[in-house]
């Protein structure tokens, strides 16, 4: 154990060192030039309908859905979006063929703009289709922006006819994408 004097002195050693360490002036205005970049992922849309719902007569039928999509509503979200891409997954395991739309809408319910796929029908094994990125950016991107609702129209290929004992379904899985740039 060390003594009591000792310790005091080895206290004010320590002291003194600390008052001759090295320091510097700090630059505050660095934080002018800070620039954040942060990327978030995020679910976009999701449905499983069940083939037993899409009851038709063999001919081209067409379910619709239209949802509020009020993201870009926010001011300073909108301002600091440089870049979106949505990524789309549908699972089809019903014996028909389907074409997928999915409409951007603004607040007029005007069609700004229409992503369509194809959904090959179900022959058994794996019908699971991972689509090409859509990538919005400069024009795209402010079409994109004035986006308020999302519709998904589902057209059903004519065919053997399904009704409530009809197996299957038609999934949708996706994803968005956002870069932003705060300043």
């Amino acid at each position: 154990m060390i003594p009591y004097s000792k310790r005091s002195l080895l206290s004010v050693l320590l002291c003194t060192f600390l008052f001759f360490s090295c320091s510097s002036e700090l630059d505050f205005d660095q934080i002018k030039d800070l620039k954040l970049e942060p990327v978030v992922v995020a679910n976009l849309a999701y449905f499983d309908i069940p083939a037993n719902q899409l009851i038709d007569d063999g001919s081209t039928n067409i379910a619709y859905d239209v949802r509020n999509f009020t993201v870009f509503r926010d001011k300073f979200f909108n301002e600091r979006l440089k870049k979106a891409e949505f990524d789309f997954e549908i699972e089809n395991t019903i014996e028909r063929t389907f074409a997928l739309n999915m409409l951007l809408m603004n607040d007029q319910n005007e069609i700004l703009q229409t992503i369509s796929y194809t959904v090959p029908a179900y022959t058994g094994g794996s019908n699971v289709i991972k689509y090409p990125t859509e990538v919005f950016e400069n024009e795209r991107l402010n079409l994109l922006k004035q986006t308020t609702k999302i519709g998904f129209v589902v057209l059903v290929a004519s065919g053997d006819p399904l009704n409530s004992q009809s197996l299957g379904n038609l999934k949708l899985r996706s994803s968005a994408t956002v870069y932003l740039v705060i300043e």
